[in-house]
This record gives C-alpha cells, structure tokens and sequence, in this order.
C-alpha cells in the first residue's frame, strides 16, 4: 500500500515530542503535551467546543464501520448513565477470520524499528487529542464523569498515559542496540570475530479488556505499549463503554493505512448483550498480552487461566487513609472531602477507610474527638456539595445499578454520619446522581470488620475507629497485604508515625500521600511522574507506566554471523 505519511516524515513532526517524554520519565518533572483547558482546542485542525459537541451527535443512532474483516454481525445498546440511548453499533468479529488477519501486518510493523512505531503511535494520540471534544462526550455518556473530567481524565490525562508507555516502550527496545561487532582474542591464533544484530519481536496479538469507568484513561497504556513494541491490539470494551475505544480504534486503523501499515493490526472486538467474549478471546493461543482493568474475580481467572498469555491486572482494592494528626485541619477535610465526592468515589484510588484514633486526633485548631472528625468531615462534604449544580458537575452520574445498590446498602452497616441524597440533574434527568454516605465502624469489632475489610466500589466510606494510632498502622498493614491498595494517605504531624507509614507502604508495595491539603489528592495521578498502582500488593499486578509494564511485550533475538 503507498504510504500518505512517511517514516522520515513522522519522525521529523514527531521525534521531539517523543524526546520530551523521554526526558519527563527519567526526571519525573511535571510535562505534558495535551492541554487540560477545553478553550486551547480549536486550532491547527483540532475540534472546539461546538464542533465536538456536534461531532458526537453526529455519531448517536449511526453504525461505525472500521472496514474489519471477517464482521459477522452487528452489535450495540449502549445507554449512558445520564439516560439517553447512544444507538450507536460496532462489528461484530468472527475471530477465526479477524485474527489471522491482524498477524498478517506483524511482520512489517516488526521490520519498521522501535523509532517508527513509537512515532507512528504518536501521530495516533494526535489525532485523538485533536477530537478531544468529542471523545470527551463518548467518555461522559458510557462512564457518568461529569463533562470537565470526561474531558480531562478521558482526554489529555488518558493521552499523557498513552504516550507514557510509548516512551517505556522505545527506551527499553532501545536499550539494546542493533548490532554489535564481537572480537574476543585467542592469544597468538586468530582472534575470533563476529557480526551481531538484535532485534526485538512482538510476543504476538495483545486483548485490551476495558472497563466502565475510565474506558480511555485505563486502557491506553497497555494499547500503545503493545503497539509500540511491535505486537497487533485487539480491544475489547466493556459492553457499556465501547463508544470511547472504538473511535480510539478508528483513529488508529486511520493513521496505519496513511503510514504504509496494515490497518488490521489494531481491531475491535464488541459483543453481543451477555455474550461474555473475554474468557472465549483470553485463552486463544493467539492472545500473547492481556490488559486489563476491573473485578478482582476476574482479574484473577485471567491470572490462573490465560497461561499463554503475558497477564497485566488492574484490579480492586481497599484504600486506606492513616488520620493521626494534622496542622491544617480545615484544610485537610477540604481535601479529604473532595477526594470522596469526585466521581461518585468510581475511582479505583478513591479512599474508603479512614482509621482515626477513637480517643480523637490533634489538630491546629485543638483536640478533636472521632465524633467530631467524622461530623465536620460530613459537613464539608455537605459544604462542598450544598449546590447542586457544583455537585453535579463533580459527581456526574452513578455509573451502574451495581453501585446504586452498594451505596443503598451501605447505610445498613452501622451509624451514618453522612447521609446519602439524591440530587436532580436538570439537563439530564435520567441520571442518578447521589452524594457520598459516610458510614462509621468499629476496627474492634468482627462484625464491623467484615465491611471495612471489603471493597464498596463508588460513594461509599467508612469512617473506622481504632484504638491508636499503632493499631492504624498495623490495621494498615493488614488491609494493604490482604485486600490491597491503588492508594493510601496520611495525615500526621508526628515524624516517628509518618515513618511508620512510610515503612508500611515500602513493605507491602504501596503508593503513599502525606498530608494533602491543598489542591492535590489522594486519588489523582499525574503521567510522567506518579506511578499508577504498584504491582506489588493484591490490587494489581502492574504499575502504569514502569519499565516493567513493557518488557515483557517483546523479547530480544539475536542473530550471529562470522566476521
């Protein structure tokens, strides 16, 4: 096929970008390409407000054909959590045709060299970034983020991961280089001499398998990692969130074809309602790579049963937040208030449990009993949330009736400090919309332990009363080491506790704030510098992006020649 876009061409417009997220990863500076302000798009051939509203329109009741092979069927049903049908459907593949195909373009996506993949990825999240708009309304209306995180979270957040990884990516290709000349001396014969290339080869056809909640933000990484080091992607959606991944597809078969490449080697697998075509895909022996994000359940079949494959699992956790003491107090409940409510708490980092000592904590503004720290965290919330139109923009929609059930539930396990309301959402009536519930337990308590030992997914907390702050520790420990943890926070003006944490967290492999008070929080983390999730205790077994991630994508080969 003659190619639109060069290789020269794509590494002229592309290198330095690539170069610049190279230098973010090795300093972990603060860096991003993708602006977070819905006003800087608009020019250079991106979409504005009104032209990406207008795009996604454009998309509801259509068929998006990505011109697959072997598309046996037409599959959707997607309805938003803000109550509106999309109408949108997606092929249907029959995998005995789709995926022979996709290994057919391996060979010459291999034979390109980690410096064209990486800058051919690049020009794909390019194009994404130029649709941020609409890719930010597909993103509102299959997760329930209100519109601003949609936009951020599902755009420039999501791209900066993305193009983590291709950077991970070309470093550790690179690390090796592509020939080497070999001479070892034989004394008075000879020495002896040969000629070596290596050249790094994909393990095969890696299975994105998306979830609900962040469908863009979760599953870019392990896509372009594995595009990037030279492996075909089959992306398969959550059922509710196809939308987002298979424009992400579209794009990406786009820029293949102007680039010279098969379009095949990246492909969507959407399914029928119920059809359940991950366990069918994950045990092919053509699935080589796994991605994937959600239920510790399944996460961990895919773990024991997808033996064929490289296995990368994001899965559940319970987070914990240490309060001991602060010198912000007002500041602290505003941070710890905001990190609730954002998203309904459907953020695998969102804290669930906060241990405070039950003889109370010291605070700026004197002694405060657990009465009292569970109460005035209750009324920031309440403060933060009082408006509904501020609240609605910050909690968007509950994603799912599994967490509506949760929520509802949660008020039955013990005294409620907060209570949970239904809030209207004007625009959008069918959606549902609900404050956080803070509900208070126990640590002492076997009973009590049952619910703060088990992972409530969305708007729910529990604040835990212990007996001190040792006990916090220790109860710490034996959360992170048993259940897992994405995140922990802390909060304490004691240096030898903040050491015992600290400790903690070191041991049991966990990603640890202290003491946030101002506008950074415990559930958010930034590309280039934090690492997303550890792979070192139960909640996943991966961090986004390490070295480590992408390795395994690829192996090394090498051929000798005499000299």
């Amino acid at each position: 096929m003659a190619a639109e876009l060069t290789a020269h061409e794509l590494i002229a417009k592309h290198r330095p970008t690539l170069d610049q997220a190279l230098e973010a990863i090795r300093t972990r500076a603060y860096w991003s390409p993708h602006p977070e302000h819905p006003k800087a798009y608009g020019e250079h051939g991106s979409l504005d407000a009104a032209a990406g509203k207008a795009a996604f329109d454009a998309l509801l009741g259509t068929r998006l054909d990505l011109g697959q092979p072997g598309t046996d069927d037409w599959v959707g049903g997607e309805v938003s959590p803000y109550g509106i049908e999309l109408g949108v459907t997606y092929p249907h593949a029959d995998v005995e045709v789709l995926l022979p195909a996709m290994r057919a373009g391996q060979r010459a996506w291999r034979d390109a060299g980690a410096e064209t993949r990486a800058v051919v990825c690049v020009e794909i999240l390019k194009r994404i970034s130029d649709r941020t708009h609409e890719f930010a309304h597909a993103v509102m209306h299959t997760s329930g983020q209100a519109f601003m995180m949609a936009f951020q979270a599902g755009g420039p957040h999501a791209q900066d991961r993305g193009l983590e990884a291709v950077a991970y990516a070309y470093a550790e290709q690179v690390r090796t280089p592509e020939t080497a000349e070999w001479t070892k001396p034989q004394g008075k014969r000879d020495p002896l001499a040969l000629t070596k290339r290596f050249t790094p080869v994909p393990r095969g056809i890696g299975l994105v398998i998306g979830c609900n909640t962040f469908p863009t933000w979760n599953g870019y990484p392990g896509l372009f990692a594995s595009l990037a080091t030279g492996n075909a992607v089959l992306v398969k959606p959550h059922p509710r969130a196809v939308l987002p991944l298979a424009l992400t597809v579209q794009v990406a078969r786009q820029v293949l074809t102007e680039a010279g490449f098969d379009p095949n080697l990246v492909a969507l697998a959407a399914e029928r309602p119920g059809e359940g075509i991950a366990k069918t895909l994950a045990t092919r022996p053509e699935i080589r790579i796994i991605d994937y994000t959600g239920s510790t359940s399944f996460g961990d079949w895919l773990e024991a049963n997808a033996r064929q494959a490289q296995v990368y699992t994001e899965k559940a956790g319970v987070n914990t937040v240490v309060v001991e003491s602060t010198d912000d107090y007002r500041g602290m409940l505003s941070n710890l208030a905001f990190s609730l409510s954002l998203y309904s708490g459907q953020m695998c980092t969102t804290p669930q449990n906060l241990l405070i000592p039950r003889d109370g904590i010291r605070t700026d503004e004197g002694p405060k009993t657990f009465d009292e720290v569970t109460a005035d965290l209750a009324r920031a919330v309440d403060g933060l949330l009082g408006d509904d139109a501020r609240a609605n923009a910050l909690l968007g929609a509950i994603v799912n009736p599994d967490v509506k059930a949760r929520l509802e539930a949660a008020a039955g396990l013990g005294e409620v400090a907060l209570a949970s309301r239904e809030i209207t959402n004007p625009e959008f009536p069918g959606a549902a919309v609900r404050t956080p519930v803070i509900v208070k337990l126990d640590g002492a308590k076997p009973d009590d332990e049952a619910a703060y030992m088990s992972e409530c997914f969305g708007p729910v907390s529990f604040a835990v009363a212990v007996d001190s702050v040792t006990d916090a520790v220790e109860l710490l420990r034996r959360t992170v080491r048993e259940k897992g943890a994405m995140t922990v926070g802390a909060y304490t003006t004691d240096a030898e506790v903040e050491r015992a944490v600290e400790e903690v967290c070191l041991e049991e492999a966990a990603q640890l704030s202290l003491n946030l008070t101002g506008g950074v929080y415990v559930n958010q983390t930034a590309a280039f510098s934090d690492f997303h999730g550890s792979g070192g205790n139960p909640a996943a077994n991966a961090a986004l992006t390490d070295g480590a991630f992408v390795a395994g994508r690829f192996r090394v080969v090498e051929v000798r020649r005499e000299a």
